[in-house]
């Protein structure tokens, strides 16, 4: 494993085009995403991810999907999930907790084996941003609720059910997106709250999570860091490492979004300069793709440590 580079890739379709598999062997990532693209039937998939895990000889490598349902429903070529919002959730718990206790947990443990069973082993949820009204759209039914306990308790139970069910968890996006006016896929959104403010609400849903994965937000927060997105900011990683108090591996969200306004090369470096573990990459351009292997270190003994212990709920 120490061979391996500290970054996660998308790839391009159905299944690996040699061009992939040459780089996946010459550069090691440290971890493949899928997306819809990637994903038309359960046969396929387990041929794409078993092709995958060979390159490697690992049957644990770390393959990741977001799969939260509703509108980010990565499967849905398998099974519709899309009523299944996580603001359903929060509502549902909201209004009957022992209901939703039997709902939500069905809908994991489903999920759980749906993705087992096509070989993924990482679910990049929960979102545990805040629904804020007026805000941007982009998490929008995306968000648990606008009520930070509830977010922060459905957080914990979600990270808990999926672990028992041999899947980790990326908790998203550090420190709290659901503030931004705009979307960071196209733009840049600035927060300008204040830290007080921020702690006690935004922050606080990210306190105390046992996720061993955690996916930066592409934004600005204007009281701890005026020029830098999270994903670029030493002071806001700190923060996070020091106050919010995550202790394990910071996974950037994907370094070609719009929110980033540098190239590839540099996006690249100061996510690793700020202190994000690993570089995420989506869209599956191979040039895009090259300058990232090129600028990504191997794993460190942190990485290999945390990947160690992520390996250990894997059955």
């Amino acid at each position: 494993m120490k061979s391996r580079r500290a970054f996660i890739v998308g790839i391009k379709s159905l299944k690996l085009s040699n061009k992939e598999s040459l780089f996946l062997k010459k550069f090691k990532p440290w971890g493949v995403i899928l997306f819809s693209r990637n994903i038309k039937s359960i046969k396929q998939t387990k041929n794409l991810t078993n092709s995958i895990k060979r390159i490697f000889k690992d049957k644990k490598y770390p393959i990741l999907i977001d799969q939260e349902g509703g509108r980010v429903n990565r499967l849905k070529k398998i099974i519709n999930f899309d009523n299944y919002t996580s603001e359903y959730f929060g509502n549902l718990y909201f209004k009957d907790q022992q209901k939703f206790i039997i709902t939500f947990k069905l809908f994991i443990d489903k999920t759980a084996y749906i993705l087992k069973l096509l070989g993924i082993n990482i679910n990049t949820v929960p979102v545990l941003d805040l629904k804020y009204k007026g805000a941007s759209n982009v998490i929008g039914d995306r968000a648990f609720s606008k009520d930070k306990y509830l977010v922060s308790k459905i957080g914990d139970i979600c990270i808990r059910i999926f672990h028992e069910n041999s899947i980790g968890t990326v908790i998203k996006h550090i420190p709290g997106h659901g503030l931004a006016s705009v979307d960071s896929h196209n733009s840049r959104p600035i927060v300008k709250n204040s830290i007080k403010y921020l702690n006690k609400n935004d922050f606080y849903t990210f306190k105390e999570k046992k996720s061993f994965f955690a996916m930066t937000a592409h934004i600005i927060y204007q009281k701890l860091d005026n020029i830098n997105t999270a994903t670029h900011s030493k002071k806001t990683i700190k923060y996070i490492r020091k106050n919010i108090g995550f202790k394990n591996v910071l996974i950037s969200d994907d370094i070609s979004m719009k929110s980033l306004k540098d190239n590839i090369k540099t996006n690249t470096i100061k996510a690793f300069d700020a202190g994000c573990n690993l570089v995420l990459h989506c869209n599956g351009n191979m040039n895009e793709m090259k300058i990232v292997a090129d600028n990504s270190p191997f794993l460190n003994r942190f990485i290999l440590k945390k990947t160690s212990q992520f390996y250990k709920i894997i059955s």
